[in-house]
């Protein structure tokens, strides 16, 4: 099969006039999980550059990460070329098969069947991963796919010791796993949790990205191993179909560009609703000098505006091909304006005043994110997922590969909650190859000191985190205080603002309570990861987020 794309765009990113003709001089990654990290700068000491290393980051979280992530689920890659100065937005975010329609997932009586969406075969939307990574390697790469993809390979055939975090993951989904076969022999040996430090070897799914190593995006997409896909799925109550997998196509979108107060921003667009609703939230915010303002108003204002930002996600977002989108009237500043005129000082406002509509439901927080610079200048920002831990659960057996869940970020039933309690509209209804909305958005920074790369799991707190990241940046952060940084959110619906310990003081708690918030405290969230580069001292930073076990490394 030839790998096809459509929606060609290519964007010239505007040459800001600090910008800096000197490259960065280092090597840097951020991702999950340490095994990543050290295969992306592997691939770069061997004369790969920062696509070459996306690529086999993005493969090596298939083999140690799966619960995020996989060849079986799908994403968005963001990619700068230092020598064109051009930038693309490859969307591998996965679509619904042929046969897929809005009541699938109801009964006979129009009740929404539960778990239909989210475990299974039947829940498994065609994956993009595969088709994303070949295109970019293909594109963009110095090396071979075969080198690419050859630290992941290693890793699955000779195995990796499993971390807390594999283990604790494994530990909580064995109720979901243990009724896929394929999936528990490999992940549960002996039928137990295996312990820490036990040597996971996954044999099938070497394989499998061998095949994908010697034979491209064709291997997995026709020809036996589709059939075996096929099949398995067919056998297993799923819907998929050859012609599903064979007429998968990535596409090229042009990446979002925006500015806050002399501060550019490069991020993903729809079917992604990330970009939008954070440009909105800070074409809002632009309006105020929040350096003039206390904390506690500074909190005040960037809730009210995500507050804003988020309605008009639930109201008008969707997939591109099958929605229309007033995208040109959302990112004006005249209606930012308007908005921003809406809000009170001292007044919190009622998320029941504004236009009622029901919000999206965002993709689960089992996601993964990354962050690559090579000495060039190339850069990759990247979030990609297979839905909630462990996808579907569903394995093909002989293939190793864990298939998605992402049918759940469609509607089941308009007005009736998905796996996260949240309810959506008629424009995320379900439809043959429609792609679902999403929030992930890996995003660049440009501002006259430097650049930043930031990205993270976490559903639609996404969002609001790369908002909290991008405004730590725009006042003086690096990587680390990016990562780092305490946080809070607030999606329209329900009207409350979740917060993690740190995000509030006392004072401020008790502040906003008196404006008209709802708080309510969480556990501490997200994953983020992130690059920096300073122009003046030429200094590059990489950061993980400490919430998580993920490393950082710059050379």
């Amino acid at each position: 099969m030839k790998l096809r794309v459509i929606g060609l765009l290519l964007l010239l990113f505007p040459l800001l006039a600090w910008a800096t003709p000197l490259k960065p001089g280092h090597d840097a990654v951020a991702s999950a999980q340490p095994f990543a990290t050290q295969v992306g700068m592997q691939v770069m000491a061997e004369g790969g550059n920062a696509f070459d290393a996306a690529v086999a980051v993005s493969a090596a979280l298939s083999v140690v990460e799966p619960y995020s992530s996989g060849i079986g689920g799908g994403g968005f890659w963001l990619l700068h070329d230092a020598a064109t100065g051009k930038g693309i937005v490859v969307d591998g975010r996965e679509y619904a098969p042929a046969a897929a329609t809005a009541t699938m997932y109801q009964d006979k009586n129009g009740n929404v069947i539960p778990d239909g969406s989210l475990n299974g075969p039947l829940s498994a939307a065609i994956p993009g991963e595969v088709a994303a990574l070949v295109y970019i390697n293909q594109h963009y790469g110095k090396l071979s796919l075969a080198q690419d993809l050859a630290p992941a390979i290693k890793l699955a055939r000779d195995g990796f010791p499993l971390d807390r975090r594999f283990h604790e993951m494994l530990a909580s989904r064995a109720d979901k796993l243990k009724q896929w076969p394929a999936a528990w022999k490999v992940f549960y040996p002996n039928g137990q949790v295996p312990p820490e430090g036990y040597l996971l070897k996954q044999p099938d799914l070497a394989n499998t990205l061998e095949l994908i190593a010697r034979h491209g995006a064709a291997a997995f997409y026709t020809g036996a191993l589709a059939k075996q896909m096929v099949d398995a799925v067919r056998a297993a109550g799923g819907i998929w179909s050859l012609d599903d997998l064979h007429d998968y196509q990535i596409k090229l979108r042009t990446p979002l560009t925006g500015d806050y107060r002399g501060m550019k921003i490069i991020t993903v667009p729809p079917p992604s609703s990330g970009g939008i609703v954070m440009l909105e939230a800070l074409n809002i915010l632009s309006g105020y000098d929040l350096a003039q303002d206390s904390e506690l108003m500074q909190k005040h204002l960037v809730i009210e505006a995500m507050r804003f930002a988020f309605r008009d996600r639930a109201e008008y977002l969707g997939d591109p091909d099958f929605v229309r989108m007033p995208l040109q009237r959302l990112l004006s500043p005249y209606y930012a304006a308007g908005l921003r005129a809406s809000i009170l000082p001292d007044k919190a406002t009622p998320s029941n005043e504004l236009a009622p509509v029901t919000p999206e439901a965002p993709e689960s927080q089992h996601t993964t994110s990354i962050a690559v610079m090579d000495g060039s200048g190339n850069l990759v920002g990247g979030t990609f997922t297979v839905n909630f831990r462990f996808g579907s659960g569903f394995m093909p057996p002989g293939t190793g590969v864990i298939l998605n869940d992402e049918m759940d970020d469609f509607v089941s039933k308009p007005g009736v909650p998905n796996g996260f309690g949240l309810v959506g509209n008629s424009a995320n209804e379900i439809a043959p190859h429609k792609r679902p909305l999403s929030s992930m958005m890996p995003t660049f920074l440009y501002t006259r000191r430097g650049l930043a790369i930031l990205g993270t799991p976490g559903g639609s707190r996404i969002i609001s985190m790369v908002l909290l990241g991008t405004l730590n940046y725009f006042n003086g952060g690096d990587a680390q205080s990016i990562v780092s940084l305490p946080r809070y959110h607030m999606q329209y619906l329900p009207d409350v603002v979740f917060y993690e310990p740190g995000a509030f003081t006392a004072d401020e708690i008790t502040g906003l309570g008196k404006m008209g918030y709802t708080l309510k405290e969480i556990h501490p969230y997200g994953n983020m990861q992130s690059i920096t580069w300073d122009y003046r001292s030429g200094k590059v930073s990489a950061a993980a987020d400490p919430r998580d076990i993920g490393t950082a490394e710059v050379k």
